[in-house]
C-alpha cells in the first residue's frame, strides 16, 4: 500500500500568493550566438520563454503530489550575464489559492533552461545549469518567505516582495471574556495565543487579562486603555449568542465608532471552513483612536481570526491616527 498522499488543504484559507524563481545556464563558447539569436535552431531565448510559460502550467503533470492550480500570472524573463557567459532565467508566478506556487515557479524556471540546453547543445555540448532556487514566496499563513543566499539589488528592486505591514511599537492589549476561564474551570489558551500573534507582528503587548462575562467590567477597562494610550485591544470571548455573551454589547457602549467591515470579514472568511462562524458576533469599533477587536473565544478561531487580520491591522491604525486611505 502507498504511502503518498496530497497535502489536504481543503481547510486552508485562500490567499494571494506569489513566488519568483531563478537559475542560470552557462553557455561558454556558445554564449555569443546563444544571447544573439544566431544558434541554428533558432533564437533560444525566445523560445525558452515560451517554454517557461508552458513548464510552470504544467507543474501538476510532471509533479504527481503537486497541486493543480488555475494561475493567474507568469512571467518568464531571460537575462544575459556576458561576465559568466550564461542566461539567468527568472519565473515569477501568482494566484489566489490554498496552496504556494513555489513549484510553479521552479518548473518554469527549469522548462526554460532545458529548452535553452536542447538548442544550444549542437553547436556546444559542454554546458552546464545551476543555481536553480526560489528566490522568495509570498501568501498563506506565513506570508513572505526569502531565500537565506538573498537577492541582488536588482532583483529586489524589480519584484518587490512584500511582507505584511508589522506593528512594531504598537502598544496593544488582549483581554479573555470567560466565566469559566475565571475562575480557574480551565486554563485560557486563547489570550496567550493573541499575545503571542501580537508579539511576532511586533506590537508591545502583556500578559492576556482574563476577565469574566461582565458588560460593564469590559466597557471600562476599555476607557481606561484607550485613555492610557494603548492603540489596540484584541477581545477574546463573549461575541456567541448565549445569555451572558456581551462583549459586542460592551464595545456599543463604549464606541466612538463602528467598524462593520472587520466582523463582516471575519464571518465571511470563516464561513469557508464552517457554517457555525455565521452565528458570530464578532466586532470591532473605534474609542477615540483605539481600534477594539472582538474575536471568538476558541483558540481555533484566534489563530484565524489573526490570519485575517495581520494583513489590515496596520492600515487600520495608521487611519484611525489620521493617515491617508491608500
Amino acid at each position: 500500500m502507498s504511502n503518498f498522499h496530497m497535502a489536504d488543504v481543503r481547510r486552508k484559507r485562500a490567499t494571494a500568493r506569489r513566488a519568483v524563481a531563478v537559475g542560470e545556464l552557462y553557455a561558454g563558447s556558445a554564449y555569443e550566438d546563444l544571447a544573439h539569436g544566431r544558434l541554428p535552431k533558432g533564437d533560444a531565448i525566445a523560445m525558452a520563454q515560451i517554454a517557461g510559460l508552458q513548464g510552470a502550467k504544467n507543474a501538476s503533470q510532471l509533479m504527481p503530489l503537486c497541486h493543480p492550480l488555475p494561475l493567474e500570472y507568469i512571467d518568464l524573463r531571460c537575462e544575459r550575464v556576458p561576465e559568466r557567459q550564461s542566461i539567468r532565467v527568472y519565473c515569477e508566478v501568482a494566484t489566489f489559492a490554498r496552496t504556494g506556487v513555489e513549484m510553479e515557479a521552479l518548473a518554469g524556471v527549469s522548462a526554460a533552461l532545458l529548452t535553452l540546453y536542447d538548442l544550444t547543445k549542437p553547436v556546444q555540448p559542454a554546458l552546464s545549469m545551476g543555481g536553480t532556487r526560489l528566490l522568495f514566496k509570498e501568501g498563506g499563513k506565513k506570508g513572505l518567505w526569502l531565500h537565506p543566499d538573498g537577492m541582488s539589488d536588482a532583483e529586489r528592486e524589480h519584484y518587490r516582495p512584500r511582507a505584511s505591514a508589522g506593528l512594531e511599537g504598537v502598544a496593544a492589549a488582549v483581554i479573555t471574556l470567560s466565566d469559566r476561564a475565571s475562575r480557574g474551570d480551565y486554563e485560557d489558551v486563547s489570550g496567550p495565543l493573541l499575545v503571542e500573534r501580537l508579539r511576532a507582528l511586533g506590537a508591545e503587548v502583556g500578559a492576556a487579562e482574563l476577565r469574566p462575562d461582565e458588560e460593564e467590567g469590559l466597557a471600562a477597562r476599555l476607557r481606561e486603555l484607550a485613555a492610557d494610550g494603548t492603540r489596540l485591544v484584541l477581545c477574546t470571548g463573549g461575541t456567541g449568542l448565549a445569555p451572558r455573551d456581551r462583549t459586542p454589547e460592551a464595545l456599543a457602549r463604549v464606541a466612538d465608532r463602528h467598524i462593520a467591515g472587520i466582523g463582516e470579514l471575519f464571518r465571511s472568511e470563516s464561513g469557508r471552513h464552517t457554517p457555525m462562524a455565521w452565528l458570530s458576533r464578532a466586532d470591532a469599533v473605534l474609542v477615540g483612536g483605539t481600534l477594539v477587536i472582538a474575536l471568538p473565544g476558541s483558540a481555533k478561531a484566534v489563530a484565524e481570526g489573526m490570519d485575517i487580520l495581520a494583513p489590515i491591522l496596520k492600515h487600520a491604525l495608521d487611519m484611525a491616527a489620521g493617515g491617508g486611505h491608500a
